[in-house]
């Protein structure tokens, strides 16, 4: 039996449109795209390029850090494009599906009786090492790293997040094998998993140690869940692996298949028809809209509405995102007295007490707009941040220390344990407007350049 951590700090923001337990087979986009800025720090360098045809898992590019890691194609289909940005930097690879499906075989291991060399080559070559993230620096993993242990956070707490029991359906066969070999990669803490109390989707998983986390977002955030089982040292690596990544290198091991399919939850007060949809990865983020177009009155976000980006006409999913959300732009002016700062807020949410919602059943769900509703202001200790960020870190003192540049404070403080999602929350609830999460990346990449 699981033991039970109950995370008091934090807060549910409950939006309208969450996502129906329906699976809907989304439209299969005609172009798919792998965007490197998708795995930060990744510097690509190509091997496919326009007019190759593809099979889906043939290689579009390899990191030049780290040439061992590969980034696959996810259909098959011809190289369309390499799209480019400012200085010639890499933004998508783009491949034109021929729907034919077609796939590179790769071979196929047994991972309870392969060796770890064995599964770390299949991997490798697979092209699963992508999304395996390492702790500290939250960055893709150097497959050359033994981690202290693997963490995979079975639940999201994220608003409007997918319904995990609803996500692997079906798919919890090639999830066992995926564990098994993320065990043998594993040091002497194994594979950790982060689970519901009372939630039996796990239930028959082996290999793995389970700890139930119960408590207000963040508590599905992998990094909360390491913090409060072994915290991270200077000097020691954790690796993190997404559910739906763990299934793919489960099929990719049984199978000899790189079959990167999602399901992805689809929701937001804007979406006209929120549910979880089954697309590729890579898709254009239009199959998962519900037939909606793009309008300047709503914003189309990948990912979770407090750490995702914001998604343009043409755009794709994140490689990254398992969740997309459509919300009204705050562009709208607000009168004083209706819906401005002067309103009574009866359909208002907020952290504090400052409307009287918060007498209101939880059940009650809001529709709230991308209104920052204020501007940069002078960075204050106002006594915000430690509510919602349930960590044993001081976030104030080693935000701080990162915007002076304070290398020995910022390691006193904590830093090696958080990323930036972990900030997320604090970044809502700041009346400075501060881009933590921003400030948080930059002091990251800041120490990891120093400690090489």
């Amino acid at each position: 039996m699981s033991r039970t951590i109950r995370i008091r700090k934090g807060a549910d923001i409950r939006l309208k449109g969450r996502p129906t337990a329906a699976v809907v087979d989304a439209p299969k986009s005609a172009v798919y795209a792998i965007q490197p800025t998708d795995f930060h720090g990744v510097t690509p360098k190509m091997e496919a390029k326009p007019g190759d045809r593809l099979q889906a898992g043939d290689v579009l590019f390899r990191d030049k850090n780290k040439p061992r890691v590969a980034y696959l194609s996810p259909v098959s289909g011809v190289l369309k494009e390499v799209v480019r940005g400012e200085k010639r930097r890499i933004l998508a690879v783009e491949i034109e599906a021929d729907g034919a499906d077609g796939f590179r075989s790769f071979p196929v291991l047994d991972p309870a009786r392969a060796s770890r060399e064995q599964i770390l080559e299949a991997l490798l070559e697979g092209g699963m090492f992508p999304f395996i993230e390492q702790r500290p620096f939250a960055v893709p993993a150097d497959p050359s790293d033994r981690p202290r242990a693997v963490y995979i956070s079975g639940f999201s707490s994220a608003p409007l997040a997918p319904d995990m029991s609803v996500v692997l359906a079906g798919r919890l066969g090639a999830f066992q094998a995926g564990v098994t070999a993320l065990a043998k990669l594993a040091g002497p803490g194994g594979v950790q998993l982060g689970v519901r109390p009372g939630d039996d989707t796990y239930s028959g998983i082996e290999g793995a140690t389970a700890t139930a986390f119960d408590g207000p977002h963040p508590a599905g955030n992998v990094g909360v869940q390491i913090h409060w089982t072994q915290p991270i040292n200077k000097g020691e690596v954790v690796w993190t692996v997404h559910p739906e990544d763990v299934v793919a290198m489960g099929h990719l091991l049984t199978q000899g298949e790189y079959r990167m399919d999602r399901v992805v939850a689809a929701g937001g007060s804007e979406h006209p028809a929120p549910g979880h949809y089954r697309v590729r990865l890579g898709a254009r983020m239009d199959a998962l809209m519900g037939g909606a177009s793009y309008s300047d009155r709503v914003r189309v976000v990948s990912g979770d509405v407090l750490t995702g980006t914001e998604v343009h006409p043409g755009g794709y999913l994140g490689a990254q995102h398992h969740q997309m959300a459509m919300l009204p732009e705050g562009k709208e002016p607000k009168f004083l007295l209706t819906e401005g700062w002067l309103s009574p807020g009866l359909d208002k949410f907020s952290l504090s007490r400052a409307f009287p919602t918060w007498l209101l059943p939880k059940s009650k769900e809001y529709t709230l707009d991308t209104n920052n509703n204020g501007e940069h202001r002078a960075f204050v200790v106002t006594g915000q941040y430690e509510p919602v960020f349930p960590f044993e870190i001081l976030p104030v003192h080693l935000v701080k220390s990162i915007l002076a540049n304070d290398i020995d404070g910022m390691e006193r403080l904590g830093i090696y344990e958080v990323a930036p999602e972990d900030f997320a929350l604090c970044e809502y609830a700041c009346t400075s407007k501060m881009e933590l999460q921003h400030i948080v990346r930059e002091g990251l990449d800041m120490l990891q350049t120093e400690l090489g």
